[in-house]
């Protein structure tokens, strides 16, 4: 765990709602440059909506605000420039199946950087190296296992270059044999200094790799600290109520 930079993430009053029923109440969040934040709570605490707020793939309410290294999160033509800084990888892997692991890793950076195809195609080899399974450049997705499909869409937000990944229970999709390839590559990641915003299941992960924990619960940040914080003494009593449902699990 590196030294942390300045506010990368800022979110204020996020609030957002379907209808009548409220996703998130009011939310403040600064998240810093390097830093790894885990998001941990219930299914249907928030945890997703959140993440998702922060490229604006989940429209928020009048009245909140998120920045991402200064610029506004909202519609208009900034929006592409905060997509392009923001990584993403889904449970589910949104691969293309009808193009090579490859071709799939490249298809941003020609058409969004506009990234010579040489350059692409090396910095996709090496990538694929980097989530270690240079081998399988030429196999369409449906080939792979769901772990190998889960770091070709680890490999494919990285080489958009973002200053932040945001990962969506990248894992909850999984047999439970290929959690563990993973979550080790986000584990290097972690300490490469790029900065990462988990909502995960994964409590050893969480424990081991994040700088701080966020337990949301009901749309409400309820609690955040470190992980010794929030695993060892947590503060608030829901934040044990739900610790000691999933650890005794």
């Amino acid at each position: 765990m590196g030294t942390l930079g300045s506010t990368l993430i800022s979110i204020r009053r996020l609030t957002k709602a379907y209808g009548d029923f409220t996703v998130l109440h009011g939310i403040d969040l600064d998240i810093a440059e390097g830093e790894v934040v885990c998001v941990i709570g219930p299914s249907g605490s928030g945890k997703s909506t959140l993440i998702r707020c922060i490229n604006h793939l989940e429209a928020f309410s009048a009245g909140s605000t998120i920045t991402v290294d200064g610029i506004p999160v909202g519609p208009g033509p900034q929006l592409a420039k905060v997509r392009a800084e923001v990584g993403m990888v889904f449970q589910s892997f949104n691969l293309f199946p009808h193009m090579t692991v490859l071709r799939n890793i490249m298809l941003a950076p020609l058409r969004v950087r506009r990234t010579p195809e040489p350059e692409a195609e090396r910095k996709a080899r090496e990538l694929l190296a980097r989530v270690g399974i240079a081998e399988q450049a030429d196999k369409y997705p449906g080939q792979l296992s769901g772990g190998q499909q889960q770091r070709v869409a680890i490999a494919r937000a990285l080489a958009m270059e973002p200053k932040v990944l945001l990962f969506d229970e990248p894992t909850s999709a999984l047999d439970p044999e290929m959690v563990g390839e993973v979550l080790d590559v986000m584990r290097k990641l972690a300490g490469t200094g790029v900065t990462m915003v988990v909502v995960t299941h994964e409590m050893g992960f969480a424990r081991q790799v994040a700088d701080r924990v966020i337990f949301m619960d009901g749309g409400r940040l309820v609690e955040a600290g470190t992980p010794g914080d929030i695993f060892d003494s947590p503060k608030e009593e829901r934040t044990r109520g739900f610790l000691r449902a999933v650890l005794n699990h």
